[in-house]
Parts: structure tokens; sequence; C-alpha cells
């Protein structure tokens, strides 16, 4: 692995986690996480993905050891069977698979690669974001864009709102019904207009911020109004239907507010719950989380079975070049710091022998050229070699050589970036059995 770093990462999904589980995982905001991920010891970079189905946090450290320590702590509310550890390379396929949708709860929806780009500008805003997570973040996004395009993946159900508005229709008559959906961020709004494309008769978007509101009930094909927070419990109890997605650490509706609703569909898609679990211990009242989602999209499931598969190959293909990225990345920093070492010692002595033949006599502009681009052609042909290897032992993963060569050739190792090594770094003589015509650079690896 390169020397400046490795990934570490950890899951908590919908796959191995419940709503409650996901919610004692959660942090208060990702940019909150990611700056405290950042304070750990040994971390450089931090990134992390809150979503209704997924809490995900990555690290980058020099030593493997510390990332994970820090992610054990982010995680440490968690039971650990809840929790998937992922490793260097285990990360960067995941990541390029949430961006997919191959992780999601409803197979290939839309909205977590925004919900990803918000994460990556968070993570921005907040320091988390270096050179390894940049590449590995921005790949993220390039892969769902790209299965998206080219792939069917997100015909049919592409979100949770989606698959919110289909469990509703098969529990209703939605041309009859009136619809109300509390919450008027992205999910709320995602409901409000899958409901009124399955055709919901009557529709009310409740908000704390009621202008929010006013503006998703406008953009929705159907008929709908906007209504202030305090007014959910009484349109409640005339809503066949009820759609809860807010951020609010408090419930939205307890049993009470429901007890006298009546035959009532609740679909809850907060995380934490907006809908207290008494309430589908009333008889008429049908309360849907999203566990329960997991039954609604196993048809679409099916269907997009087939774009999943080439959206598949297209992630190994986007891997490997991801590692490549790496490795040519890392191979090319220590090339870099061979060739500002070597440039160094030309410019030296380069200045010595102008100096020593301009003491001789004159020195004209065009001996100093020719001195200087001898200087320069010996300096390519002796890295020339050198460059090649370095560039396969990348290709080979044998950093051992790229850390060889860092440590030989970075211009600030052991301090010395500036002259001569001092006089105490040289050898006091020669070997005695060099030969006295041997050119320099001839000494045996032995």
């Amino acid at each position: 692995m390169p020397s400046d770093g490795v990934i570490a990462g950890v899951s908590v999904s919908h796959e191995h986690a419940d709503v409650d589980t996901l919610a004692a995982a959660s942090g208060p905001d990702q940019r909150t996480v990611v700056s405290t991920l950042s304070r750990a010891e040994g971390v450089s970079e931090a990134f992390a993905l809150q979503t209704c189905n997924r809490v995900e946090a990555y690290v980058v450290a020099d030593d493997p050891a510390a990332g994970r320590a820090a992610l054990d702590e982010f995680v440490a509310a968690v039971p650990d069977d809840a929790a998937v550890e992922l490793d260097h390379e285990g990360s960067l396929r995941h990541l390029l698979r949430v961006a997919a949708g191959l992780e999601s709860l409803v197979l290939g929806e839309d909205q977590i690669l925004g919900q990803i780009r918000t994460a990556y500008e968070e993570a921005r805003g907040a320091g988390g974001i270096g050179p390894m997570l940049e590449d590995a973040v921005t790949k993220a996004i390039h892969v769902g864009e790209r299965v998206r395009t080219e792939t069917t993946i997100n015909e049919g159900a592409v979100s949770l709102g989606t698959a919110a508005a289909r469990l509703a229709d098969a529990e209703t008559d939605l041309s009859t019904a009136t619809v109300l959906v509390v919450g008027a961020g992205e999910m709320g709004t995602l409901s409000a207009r899958a409901l009124a494309a399955h055709g919901a008769a009557e529709i009310l978007v409740a908000n704390r911020t009621v202008p929010h509101a006013e503006h998703v009930a406008k953009e929705v094909d159907a008929d709908a109004r906007a209504i202030a927070l305090p007014g959910v419990t009484a349109a409640a109890d005339r809503a066949d239907v009820v759609v809860t997605a807010t951020a609010s650490d408090d419930r939205v509706l307890d049993a009470a507010d429901l007890a006298d609703a009546g035959e009532t569909v609740v679909v809850d898609l907060a995380q934490p719950r907006d809908v207290s679990p008494a309430a589908d211990d009333i008889d008429a009242v049908a309360v849907y989380d999203l566990d329960a989602l997991e039954s609604v999209t196993d048809e679409t499931r099916q269907q997009r079975r087939a774009a999943a598969d080439r959206a598949e190959t297209m992630i190994d293909e986007e891997f490997d070049r991801l590692l490549d990225q790496y490795k040519r990345k890392r191979a090319d920093e220590v090339i870099a710091a061979m060739y500002e070492s070597a440039e160094r010692v030309k410019a030296r002595e380069v200045s010595t022998a102008v100096s020593q033949l301009e003491a001789e006599g004159d020195l004209t502009e065009e001996q100093r050229e020719i001195v200087e681009s001898l200087a320069d052609s010996l300096v390519g042909q002796l890295l020339a070699a050198p460059t090649k290897s370095l560039r396969e032992a990348a290709a080979d993963d044998d950093w051992t050589t790229i850390h060889t060569a860092l440590q030989l050739f970075d211009p600030e190792f052991g301090g010395e970036a500036d002259g001569p090594p001092a006089a105490d770094a040289m050898p006091d003589e020669f070997p005695d059995d060099l030969p006295a015509d041997a050119p320099v650079g001839s000494f045996d690896d032995d």
C-alpha cells in the first residue's frame, strides 16, 4: 500500500441493522462526524455518509490500526454483528457499489448518488478530504453516473419515496385517498411526487417551515396544499395514507394521535422513527417502516438484476482503474523526488564546474549551454532505467522498492535538503579493492 495512508471503513446498513440500530450509529450530522474522525490520533482524512438506511465512515491513516481504532470508537454503540468492517480495497469497492445503487434498499435508486455528492461537499467543508479520499469519492460518483447512464438499473422504483407510494397504492385506493406527507425535505418531496404519480386524490404536505411545504405542494401534479406542523394530528385523523420523512429527533405521531384515525396506512421513512411503533397495535392502523419496504422492492430487484450484472462489470473495471491510479500517483511521487534530488545535485555541480572554467578564462554563453546540456543529458540517461523500474514496481505492488527509493531520493530525507553531504557523512576512504580505473557507479550490489 502507498506510504501516504490506507483507507479503512465501517458500514452499518439496512442489511445488518434495523432502524433503531441505524439511529444509534448516526452522528449529529455528517460534517460533525468528519470533524470528529479527523481529530482522531493518526487519522489524516475522513468521510461520512448518513442516510435513512445506512451510516458509513471512512478514514485514511498511515497505520491501519489507528484508522480502525477511530472507526471502532465511531460505532461503539452498535452491536458487533451490525457493523461491517472494510479494509483498504474493501472500502474502495464498497463505496463504488453504494454509489451505483447496488447496496441500496431499492436496487439502483438514484437518491443515494445525490447523497454521496452532498456528503462529499460536507466532508470537504470539514477539511476531511485529502488526496486518497478525493480520488475514491470522485471515482464513486463517476461510477454512479456511468451506471445510471449506461444501464437501465434505475428504471421503475428509483427511490424509497417511490417504494412508499407503491406500498400505499397496494394497500389502498389512492385515487380516492387523502394523503398526508410529513416533511418537505428530499425524501418527503420524492414521496409526494411519487404519490401524485400514482394518482393520489389529495395530498397534504406538513412541515415545520410552511413555505417549504408550500413549495412541494405547488410542484406536485395533484390537488395539494401545505399545512403547518402543529396541524399534523388533525390531518392524520382524516388521512387514508400518512408518509413521514422528517429529520426530527422527536416523535411526530404517537399512538394516541392515530387512535381515532380509522383505516390508515402509515409509512415511516424517517430515521429515527417519526411514528411510535405502538401505533401498529391499533387494529385499523398499519405501520410500515424502512425494514418493511424490503418486501416492496423484491420485484424491482428481480427486474433490475440483468442491469445490476452489467453494473458489477463496470465496477470491476473502475475499481482496477482506481487502484492503478493510486499506483501511478505513488510512483510519480517517488520519481519526482528522485528527479528533484538529481536536479539539486546537477545544479550544484554545474555551478561548481562553471566557476572553475571561468577561473581558467572567459566562458562563452555557448560553452555554458554545452555544460548544462551535458548535465541534463547525464541526468536523463542515468534516471531513465530507475524511472522505468519504479513504474514497474508500482504496477506489481512492490511497495518495498517504492519506499526504499523514496528514502534514497527524497530531497528532505535526513534533513539535508540543501548543499553537499556533511563531511562526517562521507566515507573515510574508498574500498581497498576498487580498481584505479573503475568508473563512478560501478560498485557491485554485494
